[in-house]
């Protein structure tokens, strides 16, 4: 089977990231059927915040089965609903996955790219 690139957004943080052919081959070689949902930097956050709950097998499940940790951010109702918003940045008008509360800068797609590949 051929395999393209994809761009998903992360149930995290909203960020885009690719999932790559080479990445998609590993996963159905090894049986995986379902996408990653989280970037690179929210799926380690979540493994180190896993490993201090004393999960053990790292699977995010309780005894009670129930997922734990997220707020059940990975199970969607439907579409996700977007805010309007202005660009901190540029001041382009835009939308974002969450209710912007005015307390900290929001930026468009363009400019949210720049300041993280900027920040490392």
């Amino acid at each position: 089977m051929s395999y393209e690139d994809k761009t998903i957004v992360c149930v995290d943080c909203g960020a885009e990231f690719t999932f790559t052919a080479d990445e998609q081959q590993r996963f159905a070689e090894r049986g995986f059927t379902n996408e990653p949902k989280r970037c690179k930097t929210c799926r380690e956050t979540r493994k180190s915040q896993q490993g201090e709950g004393g999960q053990g097998g790292g699977r995010g499940f309780s005894s009670g089965g129930r997922s734990s940790g997220g707020g059940g951010r990975g199970f969607s109702s439907g579409p996700r609903q977007m805010f309007p918003a202005t660009c901190a940045s540029c001041g382009k008008p835009t939308e974002v996955p969450f209710k912007p509360s005015g307390n900290r800068p929001v930026y468009c797609r363009d400019c949210f790219q720049a300041q993280r590949a900027g920040g490392r």
